[in-house]
């Protein structure tokens, strides 16, 4: 989990940075997962040794926590619709790929832990295969705006990455919930 939150860290920074210089809403919105894929292996690093009911009350604030990458969409949509330029195509679809390799490595390293670790490995888990999968979309998206030259393949990734936060953030909820009560119910 240390290995995985320090590799989202350090990936932030870099699709950050690009996502400014090109004006990308899939990047920024990503850039923001990378963030919170970081501060959720953080807590979960930090939460291990706790109890249960600790555990399930950690669960419940990541869900919350999941929902920023969609705030963070929509703030740059705002931006984008207000200014409607294609991103640099060729950074986009590069910087995607750079992603795609961090988060199959975050997969892989999460993926015998997933079905054990309860709400906050779940957590980890939807993180990382939901950043997989919205780098392919990325990376797509920047062979699209190649040959349309057009800024809705970005947004529309954007849009898609947003969506499947808020489904992460559901299903984290629920699972964290569903600890709670179990907690409640041992002695």
């Amino acid at each position: 989990m240390l290995i995985v939150a320090l590799l989202n860290l350090a990936y932030f920074g870099v699709e950050f940075a690009v996502a400014l210089r090109i004006g990308s809403v899939s990047l920024f919105a990503d850039s923001a997962d990378f963030f919170e894929d970081a501060a959720v292996n953080f807590l979960i690093v930090a939460a291990l040794g706790w109890s249960a009911a600790r555990r399930a009350r950690v669960g419940m604030l990541l869900s919350a926590i999941l929902l920023a990458p969609a705030i963070a969409f929509l703030w740059t949509l705002w931006h984008k619709l207000s200014a409607p330029l294609p991103p640099d195509a060729i950074a986009l679809s590069a910087t995607g790929l750079g992603a795609l390799l961090v988060n199959l490595i975050a997969a892989f390293l999460l993926a015998r832990h997933r079905r054990r670790g309860g709400s906050l490995a779940k957590a980890a888990w939807l993180s990382a295969r939901n950043d997989a999968l919205a780098n392919v979309a990325i990376i797509v998206a920047g062979l699209v705006t190649l040959r349309v030259h057009s800024p809705w393949p970005d947004i529309i990734v954007g849009i898609g990455i947003a969506i499947m936060n808020l489904d992460a953030a559901r299903e984290v909820w629920m699972a964290a919930r569903e600890e709670h009560l179990l907690s409640q119910a041992e002695p």
